[in-house]
């Protein structure tokens, strides 16, 4: 049972996320669109994996998960972005995306950080 929070501001995408995941394995979602939001999705509900875009509309993907690691220990994310950056790795446990998203490559780092 696989709880994933999706950090996207662009609901399309979000909801995308969310279809392919669920197709293999995610039990339930929440979603932010906001820094400030994933940070207290999370501590509404611990997330097992997160998939965080990088540049939000309000706030940055990669502080929420620096926040959201700061409070509750690490937690697995894909982080999807158009802007691939290597310091993205310094968030291990920790899988970059490029989008468009390949579905098959999403769900091969959701399998593999799955509970």
């Amino acid at each position: 049972m696989t709880h994933v929070l999706i950090i996207e501001d662009e609901i399309l995408i979000a909801l995308d996320l969310a279809e392919q995941l669920e197709d293999h394995g995610a039990f339930s979602f929440a979603f932010a669109s906001s820094e400030e939001r994933a940070v207290a999705a999370a501590h509404e509900r611990r997330p097992d994996v997160i998939t965080c875009d990088v540049t939000l509309a309000q706030g940055f993907g990669p502080q929420a998960v620096g926040k959201i690691r700061e409070a509750i220990g690490p937690v697995p994310t894909i982080f999807v972005t158009g802007a691939p950056d290597a310091k993205l790795l310094e968030h291990q446990p920790c899988v970059i995306l490029q989008k468009p998203i390949d579905p098959a490559a999403l769900v091969e780092a959701f399998r593999a950080f799955k509970r």
